[in-house]
Formats: C-alpha cells, sequence, structure tokens
C-alpha cells in the first residue's frame, strides 16, 4: 500500500456560491445556526393558523431547506418473506417451485430498507424488505433471475452529529453483491450530503436528497452453479513457495503475443502466453494487486487519472468488472474461476491482496456508496467526534472489525473466494489496521482469533502487511504462527548493503538466514518472512538502481506522494544515461540484488518485469499511472541490455528449486544435526577463517555463508533426513575487488563455480576468463576452484560455490 493515500486530496471540498437545488441542512443542538441562502423556489411558509411543528426530542436534529423534487413513485415489486440467511442476493427456487432471488441485509440501526431492481433502461422497480431478524432485512422476489442489476435504498435517522448518516435518497451497492456493473461517477449526487454547501465546515451535516442512481453502479445476481472438480489446487509448501507480485492489467495490457481483446483481463493472465512466461520463470503463485471491485478517487478524476493499483475497495465480493474481457453482468465471475483453473493447471497458486482495512467512502466528506448509508456507525471506527472517522489506514476511514457483523463479512467473502472463486491465499493490506481491538494491535484480536480457528482459512496461504499508518502500527515479527509477513527489514537490509550504507554486517546475516530474530518464536519457521526488495510500492528495481530520488510529476501531487526513504543509488548519473560503465554497474547491481533475493533463506517475493528491466521512469508511487508508465513493457524481452536477465532469474529459480539447502523448512542453530555434519550454517570473512563476534560489529562490505546440505532440519516423506550439496554464498559490495579465501577442510575439499555476477554483463561489456581483472577462477559455472585457494571477488558482486565435501579420516 503507497504512503500517497496520506497526500491525497480525496475529500477537499470546492465552494460554490449557492447550494444546488434538492439539498437539506441540519443544524447541531445548541450551536449556532447556519445562515440559508436565499433560494428563489423555496417553498412558501404554512398558512396562518397552521399547527407549528412539533419539537424534536433532546438531542435530535431537525432537517430545514428543501427537498428534491417529488416525482411518481416507482413501482413495486411483490415481495415474499424470505430467509435472514445467507446475506447477499442468492438465486433458487422458492418454497412453491417459482425462481427468484432472496434479499438480505445486515442494517443494524435502519428503518427501512428497499431492493431496487433496474431494467435496461434505468427503469427502477423497487421491493421493500420488511421482514427483520436479527438486524437483517430479508425478502424473496419472485422472478429475479440471474443477470439482473439492483441496488438498496436504506432509510433512517439523518444525525451526523452521532454519526448517523441515512439517506435513502442514494442508491447503494449490496456488501455482497458477487458482480458488480458500471462505475461511479463522482459527482455531487453520489454524495449524501451537501458537498458544495456555502458553510463548509458544517456541509458534511447538510443532506442532500437527490437520487445518486443514475450515477453509480448497480449489484448483479449472479447464477452460483459451477463445477470445480476438474480444478486442481498445487497445494505448493510455503518453503517451496515463489511469489509473483503481478497486476492483472498491468501484465497483460502490452503482450504481444495475448489477443488484443484479451489484453488487460482475466483471460489474459489465463491465456498460454502469459503463463508460458511465468513457468519459464518457475514462480509458484501470483499474488495479485486488488481485483476487488473498487473505485476510483475524486482528485484523480479531476486531474484526469484513474486508481490504477485498486487499493480502494467497494465491493469485497465482485470481481473487478475492468478486467473482464467478457462483461459485467455475472460474466466477470465466470471469466476470473477460469483464470485461477488455468493457473493452477500450470502449478501456480492465485493470492489475493485484500483490502479490508478501509472502504473507498473516504472521510467524513467523502461519497455515500455503500456501508456508510447502511449503517455508517455500524460498520466504521468512528472517532471522538462521531462526524468523522478514526483513520489508522491514511485512507480516511477504518472498518471496525470488532463489530461482529463486520467480521462476518470479511470472513464471508474470504471463504467465498476460497471456496467458490479457487483462490489460495491472501496478502492483507495493513493488516495490523485489522488486528486492532479497542485502540491498539492486538495479537489476540476477534480478527485473528476467527481466522485461526476458521476451517477453511487456516489452511490457506496467509500474509500480512504487518503495519498501518496509527501509533503502535508497525507490527513486523509479531503475527501469529499461522501468518507469514512481509519482511521489510529485508528489503531495507539488502538495499543499504548494495549501496554501501550499512556500518555492520550484523542486520544482513539475519537477513540472509531468515531473520531468526524476528521469527524464530511461537513455532513459527522461516518462511514466515516473505522476502522482498521492490514491491508494487515504490521504484522498480531497474529504477532502483537508476535513481536517487522520485520522479512523481505525473501524479499530479508536486511531488509530495511517494516516500523519500529510497534506499536507492543512481550507480552515478540520475534517471536515463548513455554512460556505458553506469550502465553496466547498473546492470550488475539488479543481477546482485535478484541473487541475494533468491538465494536467502525465506519466500521470495519478485514484481512482475523486474525480471526484465521494467522502469517507471523514477515514479516511486505509480498509483494512478494506467498507462505506459504502470504497465509491463514485453519489448524489454527482446532488447539485449535485458533480455539475459530472465535467463538468470529463472537459473536461480532452478537452484532454489533443487536444493533444499537453500529454502529450509526451519531456522538455523548454528549446530551440527548429522553425526558426522558440520555446523548447518558458518559465516566467513575474506581472510577465509569463522567471524568472530567482533567481526560482526566491524565496518566491512564483505560476507561468506557456508550452508550445509549434511544438515538440514527436514525429513522426507519416508522420514529419512532431507540431505543436500553444500553451498558458499559470498556477497562483496565494496567498489573495489576483494581477495576471498575459500574455507578447506573440515568445510571443503573444494569447490565448483555456480554463479558469479560479474560475469553476467549485457552484451559488448562481458569480460572473459583470465581478462585483465578477471581471474582464471571465476571461469564459468562448473569450473572448480580449490579449497584455501584466494579467488577474486570483482566490485560490487555475488558468487555463489558448490561445495565438495572434505575427505574425514
Amino acid at each position: 500500500m503507497s504512503e500517497t493515500r496520506e497526500f491525497g486530496a480525496a475529500g477537499r471540498a470546492e465552494s460554490f456560491p449557492r447550494p444546488a437545488p434538492g439539498v437539506r441542512e441540519v443544524v447541531e443542538p445548541g450551536a449556532r445556526e447556519v445562515p440559508e441562502p436565499a433560494l428563489p423556489d423555496a417553498p412558501a411558509a404554512g398558512p396562518p393558523g397552521a399547527p407549528a411543528a412539533p419539537p424534536l426530542p433532546r438531542g435530535r436534529t431537525r432537517a430545514r431547506g428543501r427537498t428534491a423534487a417529488a416525482g411518481a413513485p416507482p413501482p413495486l415489486a411483490p415481495v415474499w418473506p424470505g430467509s435472514p440467511q445467507p446475506l447477499g442476493a442468492r438465486f433458487h427456487t422458492g418454497p412453491d417451485g417459482t425462481p427468484g432471488t432472496n434479499f438480505a441485509l445486515w442494517a443494524g440501526g435502519a428503518e427501512s430498507v428497499e431492493v431496487c431492481l433496474f431494467a435496461d433502461d434505468g427503469t427502477e422497480t423497487r421491493a421493500p424488505l420488511t421482514d427483520l431478524t436479527h438486524e437483517v432485512w430479508h425478502g424473496f422476489v419472485p422472478g429475479v433471475r440471474p443477470g439482473q442489476r439492483y441496488g438498496l435504498r436504506v432509510g433512517g435517522r439523518w444525525d451526523p452529529w452521532t454519526g448517523a448518516r441515512w439517506n435513502p435518497a442514494k442508491l447503494l451497492l449490496d456488501p455482497y453483491a458477487r458482480a458488480v456493473d458500471g462505475h461511479f461517477g463522482m459527482v455531487p449526487e453520489v454524495y449524501a450530503h451537501a458537498r458544495d454547501w456555502p458553510e463548509q465546515d458544517v456541509a458534511d451535516t447538510v443532506r442532500d436528497d437527490r437520487d445518486s442512481a443514475p450515477y453509480v453502479p448497480k449489484g448483479v445476481v449472479v447464477d452460483d452453479a459451477d463445477d470445480w472438480e476438474d480444478d486442481h489446487r498445487p497445494k505448493t509448501p510455503w518453503s517451496d513457495t515463489v511469489i509473483y507480485e503481478l497486476h492483472v492489467r498491468g501484465f497483460t495490457r502490452r503482450h504481444p503475443d495475448i489477443p488484443p481483446q484479451l489484453r488487460g483481463t482475466y483471460a489474459g493472465l489465463a491465456h498460454p502466453a502469459a503463463i508460458d512466461h511465468l513457468t519459464r520463470l518457475g514462480v509458484t503463485a501470483v499474488e495479485l494487486l486488488p481485483v476487488h471491485q473498487f473505485a476510483d478517487e475524486e482528485h484523480l478524476l479531476r486531474r484526469g487519472l484513474s486508481n490504477y493499483w485498486g487499493y480502494n475497495s467497494i465491493g469485497y465480493f465482485a470481481p473487478h468488472a475492468a478486467y473482464s474481457a467478457s462483461g459485467s453482468r455475472g460474466e466477470q465471475v465466470g471469466e476470473f474461476k477460469r483464470m485461477v483453473r488455468a493457473l493452477h493447471a500450470a502449478g501456480i497458486e492465485v493470492i489475493l491482496d485484500v483490502v479490508y482495512n478501509h472502504t473507498a467512502e473516504g472521510g467524513q466528506g467523502g461519497p455515500t456508496l455503500s456501508l456508510r448509508g447502511i449503517d455508517n456507525r455500524g460498520y466504521y471506527r468512528l472517532g471522538p467526534d462521531p462526524r468523522g472517522y478514526s483513520d489508522y489506514t491514511g485512507c480516511g476511514n477504518t472498518l471496525n472489525v470488532v463489530q461482529p457483523h463486520v467480521l462476518r463479512l470479511i470472513t464471508d467473502s474470504l471463504r467465498y473466494w476460497v471456496t467458490e472463486m479457487g483462490v489460495d491465499g491472501f496478502r492483507f493490506d495493513l493488516a495490523a489496521a485489522l488486528a486492532r481491538s479497542l485502540h491498539d494491535v492486538d495479537m489476540l484480536s476477534p480478527f485473528l482469533a476467527v481466522i485461526a480457528q476458521d476451517p477453511v482459512l487456516r489452511r490457506v496461504k496467509l500474509i500480512a502487511e504487518p503495519w498501518d499508518v496509527g501509533d503502535g502500527g508497525y507490527q513486523v515479527g509479531s503475527f501469529p504462527p499461522l501468518w507469514t509477513e512481509w519482511n521489510d527489514r529485508f528489503r531495507d537490509t539488502v538495499r543499504d548493503f548494495w549501496r554501501g550504507a550499512t556500518g555492520d554486517l550484523r542486520d544482513l546475516g539475519y537477513r540472509l538466514s531468515g531473520s531468526s530474530d524476528l521469527y524464530d518464536w511461537g513455532g513459527r519457521r522461516p518462511y514466515a518472512s516473505v522476502n522482498y526488495v521492490t514491491a508494487h510500492d515504490g521504484f522498480t528495481l531497474r529504477d532502483l538502481v537508476s535513481h536517487n530520488g522520485k520522479h512523481n510529476d505525473a501524479n499530479g501531487e508536486d511531488g509530495r506522494d511517494g516516500t523519500d526513504d529510497n534506499r536507492s543509488w543512481n550507480c552515478g548519473a540520475e534517471g536515463a544515461t548513455d554512460d556505458p560503465d553506469v550502465l553496466a554497474l547498473r546492470h550488475r547491481q539488479v543481477r546482485n540484488l535478484l541473487a541475494t533475493l533468491l538465494l536467502s533463506t525465506g519466500v521470495p517475493m519478485l514484481v512482475a518485469g523486474d525480471e526484465m528491466g521494467r522502469t517507471q521512469g523514477g515514479n516511486n508511487n505509480a498509483y494512478c499511472q494506467d498507462n505506459e508508465t504502470g504497465w509491463v513493457d514485453w519489448s524489454l524481452r527482446d532488447d539485449p541490455a535485458w533480455s539475459g536477465l530472465v535467463d538468470l532469474v529463472a537459473r536461480l529459480i532452478a537452484l532454489r528449486r533443487a536444493h533444499p539447502v537453500l529454502r529450509r523448512g526451519g531456522f538455523f542453530s548454528g549446530m551440527s544435526l548429522a553425526p558426522e555434519g558440520l555446523r548447518d550454517v558458518t559465516w566467513f570473512g575474506p581472510a577465509g577463517r569463522e567471524m568472530t563476534e567482533a567481526d560482526w560489529f566491524a565496518p566491512s562490505a564483505t560476507l561468506g555463508m557456508l550452508l550445509s546440505g549434511q544438515d538440514i532440519p527436514q525429513r522426507d516423506a519416508r522420514g529419512e533426513p532431507v540431505v543436500d550439496d553444500s553451498f558458499l554464498l559470498i556477497v562483496h559490495a565494496d567498489h573495489r575487488p576483494v581477495e576471498f579465501t575459500l574455507p578447506g577442510p573440515p568445510w571443503a575439499s573444494g569447490y565448483d563455480e555456480v554463479l558469479d555476477t560479474a560475469r553476467e554483463d549485457p552484451p559488448g561489456r562481458a569480460r572473459a576468463a583470465g581478462a585483465p581483472g578477471v581471474p582464471a577462477q571465476a571461469a564459468g559455472p562448473g569450473q572448480p576452484v580449490a579449497s584455501g585457494a584466494a579467488v577474486t571477488v570483482e566490485a560490487r558482486s555475488v558468487r555463489l560455490l558448490r561445495v565438495r565435501p572434505a575427505v574425514r579420516a
């Protein structure tokens, strides 16, 4: 999730000389009167002698002003009592064999609920839900079939001073809608309050009675019938997992081998051309940026931009309709399922990036699209002043997960995506906000407790973004044992090491070996750490080595958005350059970062396009760039400068897959596990001696890590110990070469070269073995090297050598 959302202009009000027609004002009891502008067509006062309006009860507010012009009431549909379970719209056959749809909505404080059915010409028919069971309004509407578009109107008290914001003039999206047709137009009519009221400090207390139906999308009744018998989940163990983070639209939009009509869609991601690239790399899971139905923020639309990433959810059951090639009247559901099947058939799991911490309704001045109009006080964490919200997300609101019905909404959604849509796991955006009880983050919170005991959810992959923007929100290393976490400590440490900004090697040692300082408690394993160097937030890998600062002018926020803590280094020139030495160094740094990521213990995560040098031109917050900036440029596969990088990534992943010592399921102990084994990990300095405690605190840019394949704390399916080759990994970040003495007996009798990032230069920059500055010992994969020999490790490079076991007496 991007830092920009704290700086976005959403909610900024515009003043107009007079209110728009159809608004009414609400005044806080005891507060100063808000002057009402003269309205030439305001209704006249009652005739002399007419009775005065009755006084309001203490604590209530009085609405005054004018309401929307009354028209002919819409026709009513027949409604039978129906059932309060399940929530949402479910098509089925009624008790007498009549087909229809059951509608059920939790709206605890509401006074009325109407289902509004829309014909293709926009004609609206209303079906009042009059049955109420345990705060769930429900009814069965005969004749309503799949494909029917609908919305909700919820009536109740308008009293923003106490958080009550019911306004039946606003058509609301069913939070359980399984498909959504249309999009939100961020016009004044979609706000429940008069956002153009002259007195802006109280504008959110003035009710707007104009109908929002023409400007909002509608839910779609979906036929749930499907057959998943031919789908086989890969069920990849965490220790074998390699994650590839991608955007459905951005990954496929420019792919030349995907038919144009499928680019940017679920069907495009299911196309063999897309899947072939994933299988060529060897990744085991795709992590999709948000695919729940989401909305664009008004401040972006005003600038001609849109919310590209999708961290602005409004429909937790509906696949985002804009990514569908087949239609939005329920067809997107089937298309998404077919995409999942295709990925599963290729052995690739599907993980969704989900945003349950906030919704697209924003803060106090935001639009009323769904939950705010259903029960504002029941769904959101309100602030000390109930007009506003407790914002732990930087997006204006926070869902109140402590409330049982909110917790149910989230868990129902999660189970739906697993059981009916076929996904294999979730990455929870700002997960610390979900773990808050009353105020503080609580690892025994209702949300975490429910997940831990749920028979469906506890078996899928659960990834936390372990922070939010509130006090005490940074929780890296704190989530319970079922959870895996994005490890930003890995990101920062590895970036700092390769740009030469680390003072000593202590932190790097922890990150290379699984971050036991963070995760070795409560039965957690090294795969509790999702290791990454880049993510959708921030620079791409190529930009990380090409820019010292962000270049976000295209976002239209005058550079306020995006982090300034990039920990990047441009290798001697800012941005684009034709300097061959700078370009060669950048390529090597990219290889160093990828090799470090894929050879470290933990779960590696790559970002789509990093394996072929994708650039965003230095934009480190491309959340609103639904264009060439945000899309993967597939022409880079054929660019001689970058084409070899795909092969390098595939080789590293294949190496990791072939060698369990590189993807251990248990933390290192520093002890021998096998009768004749060595310590499971041994650390060396350039002199070939074991690191002492003092060495860890001394300034250094070189570290050797010897992984023993005889000392792996895992057993195979027959219960036999897992045995593998041993490897020596050398990382060297100094700008000068270093002589590194390879450890001899008892660790090794010799070595075979596996990888040297200094030898992976692009065409025109590669140097042959024996050339000046290139030692013979570095002459390619498989080249034998004697133990005890001093080898030259080139400046800023990674070397990996396979260990030949020492012969024991």
